[in-house]
């Protein structure tokens, strides 16, 4: 069941005026940064969702309350990378992955926008969820403070892979933070299940979006 008191949010229009005739480029402002981000129209994920926008702003918001300096950061399904970038000019050691052919734009975004910065290096890796876990992110190396996910969760035949995935991923000590546009069904049946096997606490809700924003963790014996 979901525990706690959500916070009711507006999704702020972070964007400052185009200065690109492109329509594949948008900029954002996060913790003083400007970000660009160069969309695609080929993939999925490489156009931002509402759910990076809404846990973009939160973070910044809530640094006290997740503090993700120096923390390792996990994120799957980085799509155009927007969040991982965020979590970078945080101050995180940021992995920041996705499927193959997401992965060239995802690299040029994150690259591009941290470069100059005084950050950890961020990596960018191939992620296809429930497959080659255990071989690319053995447990006896990989161990990481915060799990962050985005609009990961929609009409796909991928849900079941991507609950091992989050599974897999979620140790004690770990925080997956999840933000979703809720639209189908089945995105509710993916939140029942995540709710009988993590603690789970809905922090805020962006109602214009139907943004939903949670807080998972592993239950202790």
């Amino acid at each position: 069941s979901l525990t706690g008191s959500p916070v009711t949010l507006k999704i702020l229009q972070n964007w400052v005026p185009r200065v690109s005739h492109y329509f594949d480029k948008e900029h954002y402002t996060y913790v003083g940064h400007q970000i660009v981000i160069q969309e695609s129209i080929e993939h999925f994920g490489a156009v931002v969702w509402p759910g990076a926008l809404a846990l973009s702003q939160y973070l910044e918001s809530n640094q006290e309350q997740f503090n993700l300096k120096d923390k390792k950061v996990l994120e799957i399904g980085a799509g155009t990378g927007l969040l991982s970038i965020v979590a970078c000019i945080l101050g995180a050691h940021v992995t920041a992955t996705d499927l193959p052919e997401v992965l060239e734009n995802l690299s040029y975004n994150i690259s591009r926008n941290t470069q100059n910065m005084n950050t950890h290096k961020p990596e960018v890796r191939k992620l296809v969820w429930g497959e080659g876990l255990n071989e690319d992110f053995p447990v006896s190396t990989y161990h990481y403070d915060f799990i962050l996910a985005t609009d990961v969760v929609y009409h796909h035949a991928a849900l079941d892979a991507l609950l091992a995935t989050m599974v897999y991923f979620c140790k004690p000590g770990t925080v997956l933070l999840w933000a979703n546009k809720f639209r189908f069904s089945t995105d509710y049946e993916f939140l029942e299940k995540l709710c009988n096997i993590f603690n789970t606490t809905l922090l805020a809700e962006f109602p214009e979006s139907n943004v939903k924003l949670l807080k998972v963790t592993v239950r202790e014996n």
